[in-house]
């Protein structure tokens, strides 16, 4: 799916909590770090979805990866070196940065379900990244994840 007209720029209490997603802190953090609710940042969570036409029920990585697609916010500048990905590497990378259920990421990469967590985990060593959201976050630093304007955030089978 491609857009047609840009986004609008985020309100500053989520871009705030958008910003916080892309440093790598998790909801209950953000609530804490903001002194706001659990609940008041799930309803701010569930509006970004909505502002980027994520699915519902979207984890952060996919949010984050529609953040960094549609450049509400910039990615981080690093200093490390990309890794130089399989084939089948990108398509987990970008499988993941575009879908929520492990069964999705593995009809989107051509792995069997069984082994996507083993998969991701191998992932994550190679680029020595804790989580996924911060393999995303870096894998647009990268620029091994597409980061044009007018993108989609998310793939059909996402939704």
């Amino acid at each position: 799916m491609t857009t047609t007209a840009p986004l609008t720029p985020l309100p500053p209490a989520l871009l705030r909590v958008a910003q916080h997603l892309v440093e790598g802190t998790a909801p209950r953090d953000i609530a804490s770090k903001m002194h706001l609710t659990p609940e008041t940042v799930r309803h701010y969570l569930r509006q970004l979805r909505e502002h980027l036409s994520c699915p519902p029920r979207s984890k952060p990585p996919v949010i984050v990866h529609a953040l960094l697609t549609t450049r509400q916010l910039p990615p981080p500048t690093t200093g490390r070196p990309a890794p130089q990905l399989r084939p089948q590497e990108h398509r987990l990378l970008k499988a993941a940065a575009e879908n929520s259920k492990a069964d999705e990421i593995a009809n989107a990469s051509g792995i069997a379900l069984a082994y996507v967590p083993s998969a991701l985990n191998a992932l994550l060593t190679k680029t020595r990244t804790r989580d996924v959201t911060q393999l995303i976050v870096l894998a647009h630093a990268w620029g091994l994840l597409n980061t044009a304007r007018g993108t989609s955030a998310v793939t059909g089978t996402a939704r």
